[in-house]
């Protein structure tokens, strides 16, 4: 495709954009789980022409320069300042970031430089990690010439603390853990994981991307919730992510620390160049305001009645989702989340195959393995379709026991083969590969 000789009408090329994505996850009507945070009903629709309206008034401003765009500097500032005091540090400093893999990017950076500076006999800088820890972690760690010492989680998939201090050295420059982790929706022992950063004189990250803006809105509406933020004392720093459960727009994210102390290895300068003194606190260089001003509107427009009245539509119908699933014969809930996270796997046949069903059946699904499983990120938004899913699932494990070899088509063979694939270099060869090929050019 070539750039057209002239210019287009506006209302030809909205007309068509709307046509490209008719093809696209049904995520406003509740089809996916994880990829979309969306409020629902009238509130969500009106939610949705703010979130556009505050991204628009700040589309074209860039907060690379907060002397130029000081509404943008004080919109950034204002939502670490209503970060800080959710997490219970109302003198937390941070940023405002493009999303969660560029907060947890910009902490692992910060930890390797705080390193370098107060440790230099470091070469081989680590970090101990649950093996629940998140991928952006393991890009962060390959980027920036960190190792990652993952160490397994205990039955119950939560950090072992004791193995983690057992995998701390005298190259370890911090731990991480998460509130709660992906995969199953638990929170990791993070008072215990204070009390250890505590004792070996070590920065303890906290990535609280799915949670952090929906674990104190459940600890407030009186659900258990293990204490992960900044009342512990160990906790140097939190990754939150606006974009889901705060409802902003994609994409802001938050990275909130203790102190400025603390924060100051984020910031990067260059004094060299021609073009002037180049300063930047995260990875980005120019700085978008309009997801900053989207997300500092959502905070503004929902407050904490707001929040709460989410985070308990999503509590709940989580709530249904697992009594549903539990009451189906052959399915089996993986993990005691602490969240709306739900996940499941099947007993009685090839859970990488339920899925290939639910998804012929118009559900966007996320497929997991050790084990293998299915991901449900509940949202507000997912209450109307509870009863929708569990009737989709029972039919989907019934067409599956009628006819097994239904488990031989479809994405079960590779996700079954890879999942069970040693030699995880080669599935990351065979992935990489597949996703080359989506940007594969026009033949000529």
């Amino acid at each position: 495709m070539n750039i057209p000789a002239q210019g287009r009408k506006a209302d030809d090329i909205l007309a068509e954009l709307r046509d490209k994505a008719q093809g696209d996850t049904k995520w406003k009507q509740g089809r996916v789980f994880s990829l979309v945070y969306k409020v629902p009903g009238a509130t969500g629709d009106a939610h949705d022409e703010l979130l556009q309206r505050a991204h628009a008034l700040y589309a074209s401003t860039n907060l690379l320069n907060p002397m130029a765009f000081t509404s943008l500097k004080q919109m950034e500032r204002e939502i670490i300042e209503m970060a800080g005091a959710l997490f219970h540090h109302p003198a937390a400093v941070g940023t405002v970031t493009s999303g969660g893999t560029e907060s947890i990017l910009c902490a692992v950076a910060a930890y390797r430089d705080r390193a370098r500076a107060k440790r230099p006999w470091i070469l081989r800088p680590e970090l101990v990690v649950p093996t629940t820890i998140h991928p952006a972690f393991d890009k962060a760690a390959h980027y920036f010439g960190v190792r990652l010492k993952k160490v397994p989680v205990g039955a119950d998939f939560r950090a072992d603390v004791k193995a983690m201090e057992k995998a701390i050295g005298w190259q370890t420059i911090g731990i991480c853990a998460s509130a709660p982790q992906y995969a199953h929706g638990v929170v990791d022992p993070i008072v215990e994981l204070g009390a250890l950063a505590q004792k070996k004189n070590l920065p303890l990250h906290v990535d609280a991307c799915v949670g952090g803006y929906i674990l104190p809105w459940l600890e407030q509406l009186g659900r258990p919730v293990p204490v992960w933020d900044f009342r512990v004392p160990g906790v140097t720093s939190i990754s939150a992510d606006l974009h889901k459960f705060a409802y902003a727009g994609k994409g802001a994210s938050t990275l909130v620390w203790r102190s400025l102390d603390d924060m100051r290895y984020q910031i990067f300068v260059a004094t060299d160049f021609p073009g002037g003194i180049y300063a930047s606190p995260t990875m980005i260089g120019t700085r978008p305001g309009g997801p900053i001003a989207a997300a500092w509107a959502t905070l503004q427009a929902f407050g904490v009645d707001g929040y709460k009245e989410l985070a308990r539509q999503a509590a709940d119908a989580a709530d249904r989702l697992r009594t549903g699933i539990r009451a189906i014969p052959g399915l089996t809930l993986v993990g005691k989340s602490d969240s709306t996270i739900v996940s499941y796997g099947c007993t009685t046949a090839n859970a990488y195959a339920l899925a290939d069903r639910l998804e012929a059946r118009g559900w966007t699904v996320d497929r997991q393995q050790r084990p293998a499983s299915i991901h449900l990120t509940v949202t507000a938004n997912h209450a109307a379709i509870v009863d929708d899913y569990l009737s989709d699932l029972r039919a989907s494990l019934d067409e599956l026991r009628a006819n097994p070899a239904l488990a031989k088509s479809g994405s079960a063979p590779m996700y079954g083969m890879a999942a069970k694939m040693p030699v995880r270099r080669l599935v990351a060869r065979n992935v990489r590969k597949m996703i080359a090929d989506m940007y594969k050019g026009a033949t000529p």
